[in-house]
């Protein structure tokens, strides 16, 4: 079964159109590629779940840091500019 680029009609090998599939045969379908995909997922050992915790919360404080830091550069920066009204 090949795919026509124009249009999405399902088009056989030979040239013959054939019968697209009704709606439940569509969602059957879909949900049984999901769950073999589903089957494909490898769980993480608990060494490696506290590895990737370690590593997602430390990306988490570097970033929150350099935010911090353009913060008050910026917060800075304006007053000398503006100054402080008053």
């Amino acid at each position: 079964m090949v795919r026509d680029a124009s249009g999405g009609d399902v088009v056989a090998a030979n040239g013959k159109a054939e019968k697209k599939p009704n709606f439940f045969q569509r969602m059957i379908l879909f949900f049984r590629q999901v769950i073999d995909e589903l089957r494909k997922v490898v769980t993480p050992t608990r060494s490696e779940l506290f590895k990737f915790t370690a590593v997602v919360l430390g990306f988490v404080v570097v970033m929150m840091a350099i935010v911090f830091g353009l913060d008050s550069l910026f917060t800075w920066v304006t007053t000398w500019v503006f100054g402080i009204p008053g």
